[in-house]
């Protein structure tokens, strides 16, 4: 089930996904004004005020593009780790409230205060989720809709097939369902929600545009990766997580140490961990189908044509059956 107020400010039932200091609100507002749901990180600012400043750009953006065209833009959200070793979760949520920041996303833990603050004002919680156990605890606690984190996503990435995962959700959650692992094209798009998923939840797609803060030989990696130089390890950061393996060598990672798992710490590590991210480049499996860098609104208008014509071509197949 998708929120009403989605559908009428979405052009495709495509999130933008966070990801960690590549969305910046250039981004989120090409993403959300051409009728993606863009979201980004809190923690890509170094700052809570820093935080509230993008808040109010891309705010500011929103407004402007309603006003000259007489149309609202999509929603867009934020992300929030509520795992216990981050700091800045009250300072940054109590920013969030103050805007009334339509969507939030949850990840590494779920804060049942949090989702209470966020519904107080009217917004959604959309909670990622790896396993049926912690999807069941999520849904327990009151969220809007649940990120299937699948086999090959990037970033923090689970194991499980998304066709089998999304049907174990669906039996018993009936709120959205948001798929991620894999998707990079608007053909990847219709297959998500042919499986039963309300949106599609796309990230590696996102970090070659021209607005992602990525770095070119990073998006130039992407390009050039297959599925095999994809590898899920939990060394870098202490949560499993797809990275290109060319970047895990470039920084001095063997086979013996992608075996080990690093500290979880959003506090005292939060500097460290991003300094790592910089040069160890994530990327999910659907690199494989990422084959240029283009404008954001250009990606937009390939995937929605893409995603048309794989529906009309599922028309067309319904008349020999």
């Amino acid at each position: 089930m998708t929120p009403l107020n989605f559908n009428q400010t979405l052009k495709l039932p495509v999130v933008a996904a966070p990801m960690f200091l590549i969305s910046n609100p250039k981004l989120v507002t090409e993403c959300c004004t051409n009728g993606v749901l863009g979201t980004f990180p809190a923690l890509n600012q170094r700052s809570t005020e820093g935080f509230e400043a993008w808040l109010n750009e891309i705010e500011g953006t929103l407004k402007e593009h309603q006003e000259k065209t007489g149309k609202a833009a999509a929603p867009y959200g934020v992300n929030l780790i509520v795992h216990q070793t981050n700091p800045r979760l009250q300072a940054d949520l109590e920013v969030c409230i103050k805007h009334k920041v339509p969507v939030i996303i949850t990840s590494l833990g779920i804060v049942p205060e949090v989702i209470e603050a966020v519904h107080s004002y009217g917004g959604l919680v959309f909670h990622d989720v790896t396993n049926l156990r912690h999807a069941k605890k999520a849904s327990g606690a009151g969220v809007d809709g649940l990120i299937l984190v699948s086999a090959g996503a990037g970033g923090h990435a689970g194991t499980l097939n998304p066709i089998a995962f999304v049907n174990e959700i669906r039996s018993f959650f009936d709120k959205t369902i948001l798929l991620s692992g894999c998707l990079s094209t608007g053909r990847d798009v219709a297959t998500a929600i042919s499986t039963g998923a309300d949106l599609a939840y796309m990230g590696t797609r996102f970090i070659n545009t021209e607005e992602g803060q990525a770095m070119e030989g990073y998006k130039q990696m992407i390009i050039d990766s297959k599925t095999a130089d994809i590898v899920y390890t939990p060394a870098v950061s202490g949560v499993p997580a797809n990275f290109m393996r060319q970047s895990l060598e470039n920084a001095g990672f063997d086979e013996e140490a992608l075996k080990s798992t690093a500290k979880i710490d959003f506090g005292k590590e939060l500097d460290s961990e991003a300094k790592a991210w910089k040069t160890i480049w994530s990327a999910g499996q659907g690199a494989t189908s990422v084959n240029d860098v283009l404008p954001t609104k250009t990606l937009i208008e390939r995937l929605r044509q893409e995603f048309i014509d794989t529906i009309n071509q599922q028309k067309d197949m319904l008349k020999h059956y």
